[in-house]
């Protein structure tokens, strides 16, 4: 017998509402005001359209010292018949560990009865299996302090999609961009096109957060690594992350398709040192036109 979302979003619904219960204070839970009204408005109503996915994170205390450990909550719509998207950062793990921690986080979701919920249930295992991957990093930190050198890698990701319109979705992928401490440019309209620049867990997490699974015309076609013994900052191209909105062709009336003017783009990509990307994102040689 099929699961229908429905019942699904009642369950999401009655797991958060059992997790504000145990994480009563102030902090301990950051959820957007509006994100379980709008699930309550479709389940009142719900020939409407699907509503956005519940997103929150879960602040949670870890051993003693207290280490802090942030477990980033983003729950399909037939959530829990299909996994949750689950992702544990700490300020107290180096990037390898951090993987580390999340691979087996997964492997331990996946193991649980499919079709119960498992919110809280990952932020036990948390609870009782971060401090060995914290001490593993503080091992890997007095290795590293050791070194003559140390290198930092920019990381910088081009990501191309049939078409970037929504409100709902620009704001995500700003608020994402700016949490991470990312530099690049947001091209809305159609074709949309991302770029985004900085340390490589932040970009890859960017990346993992904006791709919904819905969002079906979405690639990232093209990577770029740059490693200096300097900041990464002195690598950037862009300084701060742009939204670029470039007049489309032809008089396309209220239509909400409109096609960038690529010929900008392109001159746009110029100016940033990043020309040979119109071919990476296209397909085709971008040439300006004479003047």
């Amino acid at each position: 017998m099929a699961v229908a979302v429905k019942d699904c979003l009642e369950l999401q619904l009655l797991e958060v509402e059992m997790l504000l219960s145990m994480f009563p204070k102030k902090g301990e839970i950051n959820l957007d005001e509006d994100a379980v009204p709008s699930v309550q408005r479709y389940l009142r109503n719900s020939d409407g359209r699907l509503p956005p996915q519940l997103e929150y994170s879960i602040a949670v205390d870890v051993g003693e010292p207290k280490v802090k450990v942030e477990l980033q909550v983003l729950l399909p719509h037939m959530y829990p018949h299909v996994a949750p998207q689950l992702f544990a950062r700490s300020d107290a793990l180096h990037r390898q560990q951090q993987l580390q921690l999340n691979t087996d986080l997964a492997s331990h979701i996946s193991s649980l009865d499919s079709g119960e919920v498992c919110v809280y249930e990952a932020v036990q295992w948390l609870k009782d299996n971060t401090l060995p991957y914290v001490e593993n990093s503080k091992i890997s930190s007095e290795s590293a302090s050791k070194e003559v050198v140390v290198k930092e890698t920019l990381h910088r990701m081009w990501i191309y999609s049939h078409h970037i319109y929504r409100q709902e979705l620009r704001k995500k992928i700003f608020d994402c961009a700016k949490k991470l401490n990312l530099t690049g440019f947001c091209l809305t309209g159609k074709p949309g096109v991302i770029c985004v620049e900085g340390l490589r867990e932040n970009c890859e997490e960017f990346w993992r957060v904006i791709r919904y699974p819905n969002w079906k015309h979405i690639s990232c076609k093209h990577v770029e690594n740059i490693e200096t013994e300097k900041s990464i900052d002195t690598l950037r191209l862009f300084c701060a992350f742009e939204d670029l909105q470039f007049q489309a062709h032809g008089d396309y009336g209220l239509r909400n398709d409109y096609h960038m003017d690529l010929g900008q783009f392109l001159e746009f990509l110029k100016q940033h040192q990043s020309g040979h990307i119109f071919q990476i994102l296209f397909g085709v040689e971008g040439k300006l036109s004479d003047k």
